[in-house]
């Protein structure tokens, strides 16, 4: 079985999830393997909580890209993956996992994946999702306060200690490795059909 890669990086709040989901349920669950470089935060349970909030969960550092690239390699080669998951309020991974099997498509979604050289010399299509950043705010804002339990101040203060500058020195320039820019996010529907059907194309 031939097999694409597929990321889709963005800033945080820009729809990367949105156009995910739409690619799984368009072109069929049984056929694309999704892996989130979320799930791949560091597991710093040696930290207080009060030391683990603090992180900066915005730099590449804070995520261990280099096991994500072994479970890729493995669906490349037809092996299985057992993908970790991560706990959001605890910043701590969680004792769950999930399995990804080989698929005809490896759907990578991240804010850092186009930062990371490893990641894409695997990738055979790069999507970046561009969108404005009082919106993607607005959406980070609302999903850490009513997914995470986050308080507003407390998403505020990371907003512009980490997450704004990190976007400006890894995630921004790393637009400049996309094969497709989809502006609005999973909201375009023209684009959407147009990324549909290359895929449709290829399998």
């Amino acid at each position: 079985m031939k097999t694409t890669v597929i990321g889709v990086a963005g800033g945080s709040g820009s729809g990367k999830t949105t156009i995910a989901k739409n690619i799984v349920e368009m072109i069929g669950r049984d056929r694309v393997a999704w892996i989130q470089h979320d799930s791949y935060y560091r597991h710093r349970q040696e930290l207080s909580f009060e030391e683990r909030s603090s992180q900066n969960y915005d730099h590449p550092n804070s995520l261990e890209t280099e096991l994500m690239v072994s479970h890729i390699q493995d669906l490349l080669k037809g092996i299985p993956a057992a993908i970790p998951s991560y706990d959001f309020a605890n910043h701590l991974r969680s004792d769950e996992v999930s399995q990804a099997n080989p698929s005809q498509i490896v759907l990578l979604e991240g804010i850092l994946i186009f930062a990371e050289p490893a990641l894409l010399d695997l990738m055979d299509i790069k999507i970046f999702v561009d969108t404005d950043s009082d919106v993607r705010f607005i959406r980070r804002l609302n999903r850490d306060m009513e997914e995470r339990g986050r308080s507003m101040e407390s998403v505020i203060e990371q907003y512009l200690a980490t997450v704004r500058p990190m976007h400006l020195q890894f995630v921004e320039p790393s637009k400049r490795q996309a094969d497709v820019i989809i502006p609005e996010g999973g909201h375009n529907d023209i684009a959407m059909d147009m990324v549909v059907a290359l895929l449709e194309s290829l399998g």
